[in-house]
């Protein structure tokens, strides 16, 4: 599906077949001499035909569009490289333009499990092909060459002049676009209505990628922002409502994360095992395995948050982590 948001700014549906989040917002912002398009999809067929048909419904010539990656994950980044052509600049943060380069070897993937495994994930319970990522099985056939953009770098496409606003948390490198005539922020993952993004601790780069993700929250919060095209589902005007719900989703999991600790010493498997998901399923033993990968990384951020607000202390036995409160 092809939408106009606003003029000249479409909004395209491009589908995530098998991950919860359905659907991608890929946008593209048409110009007199250059169009800027904004995430991809996975790369794989479907997203692929859906990406294509969308642009050819608006006849942007690839060529004459330029590129602009929110973020490193694989559902934004995924066909970047089948999208640019020679002449099209692709925007990306340096630092999660770096994560994307590195996704492509085996090595930082092993690397990955490795240090989630020190966690508590029991990868040792399962073969090594069980657990394929998206970010792994959807990523770029080549990486492009990036041109890094940071804070309050211009982008400035036809009528429209977008700023870069770093927003770290969801990713190291995560970035939105703000244009401040027409008050509107494109979100990418850092701010989505109905879904709380994903804040993990699988990245180098970030020590405290909640408390990151709070600050980004903070920082929006004072922009004067009229709408928000998000990453995934539909389109906001009060994002200062959002945000206030968000803190708090974030300010009731901590809680619930010390209330978990009070039953002493744990990994952070152990602990997302036992909060609340909003998931269909009955138990933590019915969660398929790379959704229990993903809780992991989420409660690893949350005992991270929690460290740094010094009410719960990191212990190391035996190259694993565990946590405990601080009495």
């Amino acid at each position: 599906m092809v939408e106009e948001i606003l003029s000249n700014i479409y909004r395209i549906e491009v589908p995530l077949p098998g991950n919860p989040l359905k659907v991608l917002n890929s946008y593209l912002v048409r110009g007199g001499q250059r169009n800027l398009l904004i995430d991809t999809g996975f790369n794989r067929e479907e997203c692929r035909e859906a990406l294509l048909k969308g642009l050819g419904t608006l006849g942007a010539d690839l060529e004459k569009t330029d590129i602009f990656i929110t973020h490193m994950h694989a559902d934004h980044s995924g066909l970047v490289s089948t999208v640019a052509g020679e002449k099209s600049v692709v925007y990306c943060s340096e630092i999660d333009a770096q994560r994307i380069k590195w996704s492509q070897s085996t090595a930082y993937w092993a690397e990955n499990r490795a240090h989630v495994a020190s966690y508590g994930f029991p990868l040792h319970e399962y073969s090594k092909d069980m657990l394929r990522l998206p970010g792994q099985k959807y990523s770029p056939d080549r990486v492009p060459d990036f041109t890094a953009v940071k804070e309050n770098d211009l982008i400035e496409i036809g009528a429209y002049r977008f700023f870069c606003v770093e927003t770290p948390g969801h990713t190291p490198g995560h970035l939105c676009l703000y244009e401040p005539d027409c008050r509107v922020f494109i979100s990418g993952d850092h701010i989505l209505e109905d879904i709380t993004p994903n804040v993990t601790m699988f990245y180098k780069g970030l020590s405290d990628p909640l408390g990151e993700y709070l600050r980004s929250l903070d920082k929006v919060d004072r922009m004067d922002i009229g709408l928000v095209l998000p990453g995934h589902r539909r389109v906001m005007r009060d994002v200062h409502k959002r945000i206030e719900e968000l803190k708090q989703h974030y300010q009731n999991r901590l809680g619930e994360v010390l209330g978990v600790l009070n039953g002493g010493r744990m990994n952070a498997y152990q602990v997302a095992g036992r909060i609340t998901w909003d998931l269909t399923y009955s138990s933590w033993e019915e969660f398929p395995l790379e959704q229990k990968w993903f809780a992991t990384g989420e409660a690893m951020s949350h005992l991270e948050h929690l460290r740094h607000l010094d009410k719960i202390r990191k212990l190391w036995n035996d190259n694993k982590v565990f946590y405990e409160l601080k009495v």
